[in-house]
């Protein structure tokens, strides 16, 4: 286990940027997510540390050693591929066991640790099994016991949940969250899923254009976001376009409602709402940031509903309510009903363009 330090790591592909200027630090046992879409450099930064890519610039350091013009066997990092990379011919023992023999480990020794790495994965009773043999989920276990019975002082994984279907990804997740935090080893995982990365990370660096758009909690990023990128990338939002009014207490939207809110960038351009803010009331009602809205579409997801409510001519909002337990929630609302919204000021963030 060992700190990680990229300092003013760059990579350059002929007149395209990956990475730029990119610094970072990683904390001893720290499960650190690299966040973002697809081309926004995340990947090739993973394949920098690993030592597949060579940087245009910078350094990569693992504790007090400085890797970055090492070749990848000699920086003793554990990965694990999208696409498992196990060999089709080799048994899930000889596919853990691999990386050992390549060290020439005595056969006693290689034994142990891959009995001990299967059982850690709770493949031990599939050790001589081929991989065609075995589902999804277990050949992810299989990459993932094979990164790890070398001891590596830091574990890499590329998009490692993305071949799995929904239900076995949030499965697999919660047991490489458990492995992760009973091994505490220093972990780099890449992916382009949100949920994957607020239920995993503990800290997240959202990517955008191969730089660094913010680094923080997940919950810091989702109520406290930088910029318009953070906020639209990290969960869902509303924005509301137009400018910060007086002391920026206030924000007035292009059609000129006038909202209070609890903070606001001084070149914030867009009013960010989360849609689990907004209180649904009686058309009748009326406050401080309560605004009458049309009903125009509603949409039941089980333990949700969302409703699209037209607030102006040119301005909607996405409302979600918990759904009440044994009804229908939906049919409580129809298309064109008329009702009022009120917008908690503590949840209206004004934030600067990207």
């Amino acid at each position: 286990m060992a700190a990680v330090a990229l300092d003013h790591l760059s990579k350059r592909f002929d007149d395209v940027v990956a990475v730029d200027d990119f610094s970072l630090q990683v904390a001893e046992g720290e499960l650190l997510v690299l966040l973002g879409p697809s081309g926004c450099g995340k990947t090739t930064t993973l394949r920098i540390i690993a030592g597949f890519t060579e940087a245009s610039g910078g350094t990569v350091r693992i504790g007090d050693r400085d890797i970055t013009r090492e070749p990848p066997y000699r920086r003793n990092i554990g990965v694990v591929f999208q696409n498992y990379a196990l060999f089709p011919h080799l048994s899930v023992f000889e596919n853990v066991a691999f990386g050992l023999r390549r060290r020439r480990c005595a056969e006693a020794e290689i034994a142990q640790r891959t009995e001990r790495a299967l059982a850690l994965v709770k493949l031990e009773t599939l050790a001589q099994r081929l991989p065609k043999q075995l589902s999804g989920g277990q050949q992810q276990r299989v990459a993932l016991a094979r990164a790890l019975v070398i001891e590596p002082d830091v574990l890499l994984l590329d998009e490692p949940l993305s071949n799995l279907d929904a239900k076995l990804r949030h499965d697999v997740r919660q047991e490489m969250r458990r492995l992760q935090k009973l091994l505490r080893i220093t972990t780099i995982m890449v992916t382009h899923d949100q949920d994957e990365a607020m239920s995993m990370g503990d800290r997240l660096v959202v990517m955008s254009g191969g730089r660094i758009q913010q680094i923080g909690f997940a919950q810091d990023l989702y109520l406290r976001p930088r910029n318009h990128f953070v906020a639209s990338f990290i969960g869902r939002a509303n924005f509301l376009e137009g400018r910060v009014d007086g002391d920026g207490s206030v924000f007035v939207t292009r059609s000129g409602l006038e909202l209070a809110c609890a903070r606001s960038d001084p070149a914030a351009t867009s009013l960010m709402i989360r849609p689990e803010s907004i209180t649904l009331l009686d058309a009748a009602a009326a406050g401080p940031n309560v605004l009458p809205a049309t009903v125009e579409v509603v949409t039941y997801l089980g333990s949700t509903s969302e409703l699209i409510l037209r607030l102006t001519s040119e301005e909607t909002v996405m409302v979600s309510q918990p759904s009440v337990p044994g009804t229908d929630a939906p049919r409580h609302f129809t298309t064109g009903q008329a009702l009022s919204i009120r917008i908690d000021p503590a949840s209206a963030v004004g934030i600067a363009p990207s």
